[in-house]
């Protein structure tokens, strides 16, 4: 990306443009949440200012807009992830809703005991629990694949532990505390090939690189809003129709009817069966927002981007003396995990943040991952569209200091 479009880019996201204890903001947490460029603030604004009304219930004009906006985005979304049934989108509240949805509406009535659920020893945890959860409700058991010690997850590891007795597999596209992007079209291939359902956490897959959900092949892919730019409280679910239409709804009122009786109730068509209650709409629209800013700069071009900043961040951290990085796949995102010798991730995280650095640190809600690397955290640098080389700068300067400090 050239300095005049990170430029522009830096431009667009107001909390950049803020000093954090005399300093310049530095943010590089995009993998917790990311910043909001201005114009999803300015579309979730219009929305309460313009069209603040509730959808599919009204023939006035407020409601019809905000209506027709809400349901634009979900052609919009459908485009962004390459499929073109439209309905196979559902709004949820982000990427745990989404999977806790599969879990219980479609695992739950098809596990029994004997059955296997088939996991990574790198997931997060919305998409450890809720499997821990369907499998003690069913019988069914949990199964893992081993991490390597780099942070890699091997698609021959992946593959000898499907068997007669796995009935889903589900992984992280990529993994949020160590960046390792899973081969993950590999491994829906061969789960469709056993008859394995294959379900894909993408919170961090879809952030950093074009997502082509017909070249993945997955059965169900998840993921949240606000690590996409766009507002928190928002996500998308998206599955394939014949799966959808199979499955129960998973929570009852609002749009998730057609008839109701004391007798009985009709549930209505997919999407709108799993969406029960008023939705997030300004959350949704927000969501549309951001998906038109990312593609209009260019998903390719933004995955280059990263990748640069990745190899010269890596580089820095190699440099620095008592550094030891967590997490180094020969596939990976924009993720830098490390420990420091002399220091613990908190000391660090909060000395970053007295020259106005923000990182991460703790468990990143993926305490088997600390447990199999041995450490009780990381600090986790991640990488966004606007962050530049001199914020690894800055990040290696804080880094120095720690060592000093604690020398």
């Amino acid at each position: 990306m050239s300095p005049e479009l990170i430029d522009k880019v830096r431009s667009d996201f107001p909390a950049l443009h803020q000093s954090v204890h005399g300093r310049p903001l530095v943010y590089l947490d995009s993998a917790a949440t990311a910043l909001k460029p201005q114009v999803v603030i300015d579309a979730v604004t219009r929305t309460y200012t313009e069209d603040c009304a509730n959808i599919h219930r009204a023939v006035h004009t407020l409601s019809q807009r905000a209506t027709e906006k809400y349901e634009k985005v979900r052609t919009t979304v459908a485009g962004f992830l390459g499929v073109q049934d439209e309905r196979e989108v559902i709004f949820v509240r982000g990427a745990t809703e989404a999977l806790n949805l599969v879990a219980q509406s479609f695992a739950r009535p098809r596990l029994a005991p004997g059955d296997e659920v088939l996991l990574t020893e790198i997931e997060h945890h919305a998409n450890l629990v809720p499997w821990q959860m369907v499998c003690e409700q069913t019988g069914a058991s949990l199964k893992v694949v081993p991490v390597q010690d780099n942070g890699d997850i091997l698609l021959e590891d992946v593959v000898s532990r499907m068997n007669a007795a796995t009935k889903i597999v589900a992984f992280p596209h990529v993994s949020n505390a160590l960046g390792t992007i899973l081969p993950a079209a590999a491994i829906c291939r061969a789960a469709s090939e056993r008859g394995i359902t294959s379900v894909v956490d993408g919170a961090q897959g879809v952030v950093h690189a074009p997502v082509d959900l017909r070249e993945i092949g997955c059965d169900f892919y998840a993921f949240s809003g606000h690590k996409l730019y766009a507002p928190s409280g928002i996500g998308v679910l998206w599955g394939r129709a014949e799966l959808l239409e199979e499955m129960p709804p998973w929570q009852g009122g609002g749009d998730m009817i057609r008839i109701v009786s004391f007798e009985g109730t009709t549930y209505n068509d997919i999407p709108h069966k799993f969406e029960a209650g008023t939705p997030n709409i300004s959350g949704v629209i927000g969501l549309g927002a951001a998906i038109e800013y990312l593609e209009a700069v260019g998903m390719a071009e933004l995955a280059t981007h990263e990748a640069e900043l990745l190899e010269y961040g890596t580089g820095i951290l190699n440099g620095i003396p008592g550094v030891r990085l967590i997490g180094e796949a020969p596939s990976k995102a924009g993720v830098l995990s490390f420990v420091m010798e002399k220091a613990h991730p908190n000391d660090v995280g909060t000395l970053a943040d007295a020259r106005g650095i923000a990182v991460r640190t703790g468990h990143h809600c993926a305490q088997t991952v600390m447990k199999r690397f041995g450490v009780p955290a990381t600090i986790r640098a991640s990488l966004g569209l606007y962050n530049r080389r001199e914020d690894l700068d800055a990040l290696g300067e804080a880094l120095h200091s720690v060592n000093r400090i604690f020398a």
